[in-house]
């Protein structure tokens, strides 16, 4: 604010003034590392869903997320119309059999919450702050992983909504729901990596999209045609094997040894509980991996 100083004469009889228009100082409390990464996080899971942004930016994330929830409605209109003793697909199937939608979330909102950054440089500025390194790579790696498991946890409550209201067994619905929102939580972790490690790569947002878009599908459908061979020619037991190489089978295949669910492996020949621990470190190892590659990343980022 400025501040006006004393009038001053000059030799010719005119006045002057001078105003002291320079920056005060801050006296307020210094909040710290633990609110700059809450905050981090905040805007950044706000972001995934355009609020506070351009309505624009709100149109692709919402529409996502009304095509995932709008199938499960259905269902549940389906089961209390027939009075069906069960739901037509069970919670752990739902994001398998949804998996397009939640790759193209992944590959839009990705690069959205990493890739302008990186593009107008502005990664070292927030590391002129408290935040370090690690506080940023949290707080985005936990942000998309909320969004994503916002967007997939959301029709398994409308699922299970119906279902009691539809009034089918209590504890069946229950233990089938908590199961389904294991599975949508490791792999809400697991896309999430690998979507940010992909999306860190390049500034480009556009690159980013199609580089999310291309990693998720083609590996799905390599393995999957992998899979289909194998269980042509007989060899059943490489068919587990070959479903560590894609995220979506990955899961998949966990929620099949241990969660109870049907496998979508050809000739529903899911992983034994033994491969399902493999299964399990293999996913857990990647969430870590991609931790790891994102810290790297931003650390030559920030320098």
């Amino acid at each position: 604010m400025a501040v006006e100083q004393h009038p001053v004469t000059s030799p010719s009889g005119d006045q002057s003034r001078i105003h002291d228009i320079g920056y005060r100082g801050y006296d307020g409390p210094r909040l710290g590392r633990a609110y700059a990464r809450r905050s981090l996080y905040s805007q950044s899971l706000r972001g995934a869903y355009g609020l506070g942004r351009s309505v624009k930016s709100k149109v692709l994330p919402m529409l996502l997320f009304v095509v995932m929830c709008v199938p499960a409605a259905i269902m549940v209109a389906v089961a209390v119309v027939t009075k069906s003793k069960e739901l037509p697909l069970d919670y752990t199937r739902y994001a398998i059999v949804m998996q397009a939608v939640i790759s193209l979330y992944v590959a839009s909102q990705a690069p959205q919450s990493v890739s302008r950054d990186l593009r107008f440089k502005t990664v070292p500025l927030y590391f002129s702050r408290p935040i370090e390194t690690a506080d940023y790579v949290r707080a985005k790696f936990a942000a998309l992983a909320s969004a994503l498991f916002v967007l997939t946890a959301a029709p398994l409550l409308v699922l299970y909504v119906g279902a009691l209201l539809a009034k089918l067994d209590f504890a069946d619905q229950t233990e089938g729901f908590a199961h389904g929102l294991v599975s949508v939580a490791l792999l809400s972790l697991l896309l999430a990596g690998i979507g940010l490690v992909i999306a860190a790569a390049t500034p480009r947002r556009g690159f980013g999209i199609a580089a999310v878009i291309a990693v998720l599908t083609i590996s799905y459908g390599a393995v999957s045609t992998l899979q289909a061979i194998a269980d042509v020619q007989g060899s059943t037991g490489a068919i587990a094997w070959i479903g560590l190489f894609s995220p979506i089978t990955l899961i998949g295949g966990v929620q099949s040894a241990f969660l109870g669910a049907t496998s979508a492996f050809p000739g529903g020949i899911g992983p034994s509980n033994g491969e399902g621990v493999v299964y399990v470190l293999v996913t857990l190892g990647l969430i870590a991996a991609c931790y790891g590659l994102l810290l790297r990343r931003y650390r030559k980022v920030g320098l």
